[in-house]
């Protein structure tokens, strides 16, 4: 405080000004774009300082560009009947618009119809806009979906060597890119491959719906996504994502549908949406053991708010299991979750590496979830026989507190790895109500916190081992 400024406040200002501070250490204050809360640990030894975020990390993509040119897909030959096949009108009308990039950019409008097609990429500085009624409708022809190269950070496809089906939509090294519409959909036609996956005749991984690679400035919202192929919407290796306003369906029991899935990206924000499907409704990954570890691009920077949806098999929010590049400040709140088999869970393995740190869950809602906390470090699927079995992954730092579940069979089930325990976990105002009254925690190589936690915790979350300061959800400076 400059000395000009304390002479020219009057002594009620100054008297205030102290109030405000001495309120700032003994509860929270703002530095650099976080708030900062102190709370003591059960014991009531050293503070666990937590910050959160202030700042909207996706702000600047709040507010939509004009663009410059407006084309309509049926003035490049499209037809919208739900036969015709309209690929090449996608691809010519875009590369059309890719001229204006430039100037302004341009938007391709998605009139009302069925707008059957095959995989089709965009280009920077270009929003897709799907109108009321418009669907954009998947080809089952798998020749209409080409195989290309592996992610560099899984070294093969995710469920067979060698390549992978393209998604329906996609875009490598882009900026700019809004897919948007009024409540149009985009429907992926996934039965025929649910089918073939399931009797083994698939000879690549299947593609995703939207996939989006090393790109940036990326908004999804008020759209409905369905039957996807395999995971829902892939953006991987981007920064600066909106996802927002989205419903996305699939069925129970349809494999692998996962609903949004932030992979090696940072500065991603998810709000808003609905999600009901066959796997996580989000799954944020970072690459696959030593093909993530040497590829080396994180997950961070993601914020998840005002999210709800149910899934038989998978998670509300899952980590993992695919985290070998790392997965670090994450900010969850407001869930509401039903019919799930696990609220929060947490996949890693032996061999994996990587890290899973600095994790804020707050505010969630569980109805008739088996599992409402999972960790385990034997979800053991590796690429191939090469990866490194003294790669072991670090968990930590991880701060889950304010959740109601009603009807759940296990309060937490945390599985982690001798002498790799899972430490520094901070549990707090949980209350869960149980369908039995038999063991509602099982707890193996597992180390940290709790406070007004409903049924009381195993032992191993009781305790304190050290009593550093502790630092969850740092949404860093940018």
């Amino acid at each position: 405080m400059y000395p000009s400024r304390l002479h020219a406040m009057s002594g009620t200002q100054i008297i205030l000004l102290l109030i405000l501070l001495l309120y700032c250490v003994s509860r929270t204050c703002t530095c650099h774009g976080y708030v900062e809360r102190k709370l003591r640990t059960r014991d009531g030894s050293v503070p666990v300082l937590v910050r959160l975020p202030e700042i909207d990390v996706c702000s600047k993509l709040r507010s939509l560009p004009r663009r410059s040119h407006i084309v309509s897909i049926d003035e490049f030959g499209g037809i919208g009947d739900g036969k015709t096949i309209n690929t090449h009108a996608f691809q010519n009308a875009i590369s059309y618009l890719s001229s204006y990039a430039h100037k302004g950019g341009g938007q391709l409008f998605i009139p009302p119809g069925q707008w059957l097609t095959g995989s089709f990429n965009l280009t920077s500085h270009l929003t897709l806009f799907l109108d009321k009624g418009a669907t954009i409708l998947a080809s089952q022809n798998l020749g209409d979906w080409p195989v290309v190269d592996a992610l560099p950070s899984y070294g093969r496809g995710r469920e067979l060597p060698g390549g992978r089906h393209i998604s329906l939509i996609h875009g490598s090294n882009l900026s700019d890119i809004i897919i948007t519409g009024d409540n149009g959909t985009i429907d992926g036609q996934g039965q025929v491959w649910w089918e073939l996956h399931a009797n083994g005749s698939l000879d690549y991984t299947r593609g995703h719906l939207l996939e989006l690679m090393n790109s940036r400035d990326v908004v999804i919202s008020n759209l409905t996504f369905i039957n996807s192929p395999f995971w829902t919407i892939h953006p991987v290796y981007c920064r600066n994502v909106l996802i927002n306003y989205l419903t996305i369906l699939a069925p129970f029991e349809s494999p692998n549908t996962d609903g949004i899935d932030p992979d090696s990206s940072s500065r991603v924000c998810i709000e808003d949406c609905y999600i009901e499907n066959g796997d996580d409704l989000i799954s944020i990954k970072s690459g696959w053991d030593q093909y993530g570890m040497n590829y080396g691009h994180r997950s961070s920077k993601i914020i998840i708010q005002r999210l709800s949806g149910q899934t038989r098999s998978s998670a509300g929010i899952a980590l993992g299991s695919e985290m070998s590049g790392g997965i670090s400040n994450v900010y969850v709140v407001n869930l509401k979750l039903q019919h799930a088999s696990t609220g929060i869970r947490i996949k890693s393995a032996q061999g994996r590496g990587g890290y899973i740190k600095n994790i804020y869950i707050s505010d969630a809602i569980f109805h008739n979830v088996r599992t409402a906390i999972g960790f385990t470090a034997f979800y053991g699927e590796h690429p191939d026989d090469k990866y490194d079995p003294n790669a072991f992954p670090h968990i930590h730092s991880i701060y889950i507190e304010n959740i109601q579940g009603d009807n759940i069979s296990m309060a937490g089930d945390f599985q982690g790895l001798k002498g790799y325990p899972y430490h520094d976990i901070f549990l707090r105002n949980i209350t869960l109500n149980a369908t039995t009254t038999s063991q509602m925690w099982n707890c193996s190589f597992v180390e940290g916190y709790s406070e007004s936690v409903s049924p009381e915790p195993c032992d191993e979350l009781l305790r304190r081992q050290h009593t550093q300061e502790y630092c969850s959800s740092c949404i860093e400076k940018v």
